[in-house]
């Protein structure tokens, strides 16, 4: 895989979710305008190999970010350890709770679906009816519904200029076969968001546990942001 370091800089509110002006509409969602034509190769040459590739979740804005966060941070919405097992956001100190959070959830600014570079994918010839997607790293594994299309799709990514940037657990994010960067567009804007311009971002927001996400955001940019698999 060939990747250029020349793609063109984001503005500061389209590199944290909060524009749009990068984007362009695939069906009803929006991908970054160096991205779409390929993922368009993508999907036909998975057409060709058997498998309907549709989009579970592309660009996703800052203010969706901040709900589903938030949610969980307030124990609105599931909390899941490393094994997908609930845990209960109540028994976690607020430090804790973030760490938590961050194994499958992004900080609003600092996802990777705010550039519409990054796709979450699946085969939906290969759901079983009436199953809903769960977007679970069993669903791809041997013995999954997902796991004959996840090994097509890392063998052939490359091809396409796309990679898995959480394809291993670094102790960061956790494992997600589904997550696809589009490493031309994506790999120099993870160098352009700063921990300075997310501070920036996320002091100016209504996000729950600001005080301990702020005091801690070197470490948390380390650890979930910058961490992620070489291209």
């Amino acid at each position: 895989m060939t990747v250029p370091t020349g793609a063109r800089p984001l503005t500061a509110g389209q590199l944290t979710g909060q524009s749009e002006t990068h984007l362009v509409s695939h069906q009803q969602y929006l991908l970054h305008h160096e991205t779409h034509p390929a993922f368009l190769a993508l999907q036909q040459a998975a057409k060709q190999a058997g498998f309907d590739l549709r989009i579970a979740s592309a660009f996703r804005s800052f203010e969706r970010q901040l709900m589903i966060w938030n949610h969980k941070f307030n124990g609105n919405r599931p909390l899941l350890d490393s094994n997908s097992q609930p845990v209960d956001a109540a028994s976690l100190s607020e430090l804790d709770r973030i760490h938590t959070i961050m194994r499958w959830s992004a900080l609003p600014g600092a996802s990777r679906h705010h550039w519409g570079t990054d796709l979450d994918v699946y085969a939906a010839n290969c759901l079983p009816d009436g199953v809903n997607l769960q977007l679970e790293p069993w669903e791809y594994a041997p013995g999954g519904h997902q796991a004959e299309f996840s090994q097509w799709l890392q063998a052939s990514l490359a091809m396409f200029d796309f990679y898995l940037p959480y394809a291993e657990d670094r102790n960061g994010v956790a494992v997600e076969p589904w997550h696809i960067s589009h490493a031309p567009v994506s790999s120099p804007l993870l160098a352009q968001l700063t921990p300075e311009l997310l501070h920036r971002t996320l002091h100016a927001s209504q996000i729950a546990g600001k005080s301990q996400i702020l005091a801690n955001l070197d470490t948390l940019y380390t650890r979930y942001i910058a961490n992620v698999c070489e291209v």
